[in-house]
């Protein structure tokens, strides 16, 4: 009796999928995509807020929160940035930029508007880059531009933890993927935008870092020990707070040398500035991205005798050849001076020597330098933000910072 139930259960299931398979065949094309939309999920079960994961990665969650890249969609230059970006390039929908900062619309673009909204509102309830925009995808195509993610939206989780717990929340697969740098170029080596622009990382897979067998998750997601999810046992695990411009690895980021030499009534000073990390130093996105480089000379009663401000940055043209800080305007570069990847640079310095002064201090600064662009676009963004100016988009982050103090006398004596 079974035997003869399992056989005409097979025999029925054949008979229907025969059955759709013909209907899809003969279907218009236009009704399949409408069938195919219909039984998508929702978009907030496939890509499930952060807070849900958060009941049993407590840990992660709030290293994530504290990172910029659970602000995507909710800083204040984005928001002012995405609504220029809309008004001058027709794209109404701003997909280029939710490409990243919310890719969620990669497998939903019908809810490009939503997201819209929320930004408007200007407390989005909807993650951009979250737990889910992240670790559901499993493979990247390098061959577009930019790479290309491909999600799987089922219930399947995929990581780097080579021997996952399991659990009855969902099911985890380890893949090399989230191991390798290629992962993070999927947002951060190509803008959308002007396809002749230079990559944002520059040639970092020529480094010696890349080729010692490091990755971008060695310094952006430094290795510590903890648990994955609450109450699993410690292990090795990855920090998920991004370190980079904000961030004890900032400190690593550069080396400096100074020298300087009296000559009389001039002075000179050297400053040897080596990149330590495998990519273009400041990274160009978002435009207005500049690292300063600083000399400030304090003479008699400690009083500033001197000061010289240089940058580091890629200036934009657009295709009237006027500058601009928003790199979807642009066709060209004017100026790119960034540190390449690892390079070793020589900035000389001439000035006054401090006029009757035992001696002087010779102090050196690097920092990531606050936003800045045109007036009216600075004073929107600090207007949009929550905490106005001590926004975090407008204080300088400093890198390092070297301090020497110069006898003059003994040159001054030596010289006589």
């Amino acid at each position: 009796m079974q035997k003869c139930i399992h056989a005409l259960s097979w025999a029925i299931g054949t008979f229907m999928v025969v059955a759709v398979f013909t209907v899809a065949v003969d279907a218009p094309v236009s009704q399949t995509a409408a069938a195919e939309k219909s039984a998508k999920k929702p978009m907030a079960k496939a890509f499930p807020h952060s807070q849900k994961c958060k009941r049993c990665h407590l840990r992660v969650f709030e290293e994530w929160e504290a990172s910029a890249q659970s602000r995507s969609i909710l800083s204040s230059p984005f928001r002012v940035s995405l609504e220029r970006y809309r008004a001058s390039s027709g794209d109404e929908e701003g997909k280029m930029c939710f490409r990243c900062h919310a890719p969620s619309v990669l497998e939903y673009p019908e809810h490009t508007r939503v997201y819209i909204e929320e930004i408007e509102s200007g407390d989005p309830r909807l993650d951009g880059v979250g737990c889910s925009q992240c670790h559901l995808i499993k493979d990247v195509d390098p061959k577009q531009h930019p790479p290309h993610p491909t999600y799987q939206l089922e219930r399947t989780v995929f990581g780097s933890y080579k021997k996952p717990v399991e659990n009855l929340a969902h099911q985890s697969v380890p893949t090399e993927l989230y191991s390798q740098s290629q992962y993070c170029v999927t947002c951060h080596e190509n803008l959308p935008g002007h396809e002749k622009l230079p990559d944002l990382l520059g040639p970092w897979q020529e480094t010696k870092t890349q080729k010692a067998g490091k990755n971008c998750q060695s310094c952006h997601m430094p290795e510590a020990f903890g648990e994955s999810a609450n109450g699993e046992r410690n292990r090795k695990i990855s920090n998920h707070s991004f370190p980079g411009r904000f961030g004890k690895v900032r400190a690593d980021a550069v080396n400096v040398k100074v020298n300087t030499e009296v000559k009389g009534e001039e002075s000179e000073v050297k400053v040897t500035v080596r990149s330590l990390v495998p990519h273009n130093l400041p990274l160009p996105h978002p435009g207005w991205s500049r690292v300063e480089l600083d000399l400030t000379i304090l003479g008699k009663n400690l009083r500033k005798a001197y000061g010289e401000k240089r940058y580091y940055q890629r200036v934009f043209g657009t295709k009237d050849g006027k500058s601009t800080v928003f790199d979807f305007e642009a066709v060209k570069v004017l100026k790119d001076n960034v540190l390449k990847p690892e390079e070793q640079r020589v900035e000389t310095f001439t000035f006054p020597t401090p006029k009757n002064a035992p001696s002087m201090d010779v102090i050196v600064t690097m920092t990531y330098a606050p936003i800045y662009g045109p007036d009216a676009f600075v004073k929107e963004v600090e207007q949009r933000a929550a905490m106005g100016k001590k926004d975090r988009a407008f204080k300088p982050v400093q890198i390092i910072r070297y301090k020497e103090n110069i006898l003059l006398e003994d040159f001054k004596k030596s010289a006589g």
